[in-house]
């Protein structure tokens, strides 16, 4: 029942609302493994109804399923790439010290890609002069400038300007400066993503966002206010923090929060599926599943490999 012997990772990814922890928490059950979340925002304690956190999604036949990088970092700490993939690693060796299969699971296309190519990264300091220079842009032609760039970069999330500019800084830094190597172990990943017919997906998406809002989404964005983050702060994490704490300060009522989150969110998952598409052009075999099927039928195909 083992998959592939040669892999030491599995990846289970795809767009958001498509039930990807669950179904990685399924396989690691059946495999002995253990999840590495891939997920940029889960990172943060108490961040958890607006970044889709649900713990109850690791229990497997009554027991918990062990999963890393999950709640790492404090609310209002700007975690990145270069960081997460240096947890990344001390998360990977440990599991697989322990004769664990460490399983990746997210659908933030960057982080999975830094660990599959094995960026070499730069831990990348601040540029005052180039934020300066940067002031004057429009949004768009920020993200025109970003992708302008050869080396990649997580395009999914752009709706904030300090992402973008903080982006940029980044990419211009690796087109100034020569990378710095750094040890990366081999990685012999087998990889899979969930996927839903697109309107399926686009209602997945809005009746989750109901639910959550149902279940005090709000509320949790008002507590973390409370707590002494600014708005700036929550809003920095763009898609629902930026719109809820834009409700929740008075700045746009609750139907034109709804309006507009709903809307952000669609995009980021066709921005995640285009994310992937370019993957695959790359050569990154994903094997996708079909997210209708039972969890049993999934880890069934899964387990064929």
């Amino acid at each position: 029942m083992i998959i592939n012997k040669k892999s030491n990772l599995l990846v289970v990814t795809g767009p958001t609302a498509t039930g990807k922890t669950a179904f990685a928490a399924h396989l690691a059950y059946h495999l002995n493994g253990e999840i590495i979340s891939a997920d940029s925002r889960q990172v943060y304690c108490g961040m958890d109804k607006a970044t889709g956190k649900d713990f109850s999604d690791y229990m497997v036949n009554g027991k918990q399923v062990p999963y890393h990088l999950v709640d790492i970092v404090d609310p209002g700490y700007e975690y990145n790439v270069f960081e997460f993939q240096k947890d990344f690693l001390v998360a990977f060796n440990s599991v697989s010290a322990r004769g664990k299969l460490p399983v990746l699971c997210g659908g933030t296309g960057l982080y999975i890609e830094s660990v599959l190519k094995g960026y070499r990264l730069i831990d990348v300091p601040g540029n005052p002069n180039l934020r300066a220079n940067l002031e004057s842009k429009l949004d768009e032609e920020l993200v025109d400038l970003l992708k302008s760039f050869k080396t990649p970069h997580n395009i999914t999330d752009i709706s904030n300007r300090k992402r973008l500019v903080r982006a940029i800084e980044i990419q211009q830094y690796y087109a100034d400066h020569p990378e710095t190597d750094r040890t990366f172990p081999e990685i012999h990943s087998l990889i899979f993503g969930i996927r839903f017919e697109r309107e399926l997906l686009r209602q997945r998406i809005t009746d989750r966002l109901k639910t959550r809002l149902s279940e005090g989404m709000a509320d949790e964005v008002k507590a973390l206010l409370q707590k002494g983050l600014k708005p700036e702060q929550l809003k920095f994490y763009g898609l629902e923090y930026k719109y809820l704490t834009q409700y929740v300060t008075g700045e746009i009522s609750y139907n034109e929060m709804f309006r507009l989150l709903n809307t952000a969110i669609h995009q980021f998952a066709k921005r995640q599926l285009t994310w992937f598409r370019k993957m695959e052009r790359e050569g990154v075999e994903i094997h996708w599943i079909e997210g209708m099927l039972s969890m049993e039928e999934k880890v069934r195909m899964a387990l064929q490999f």
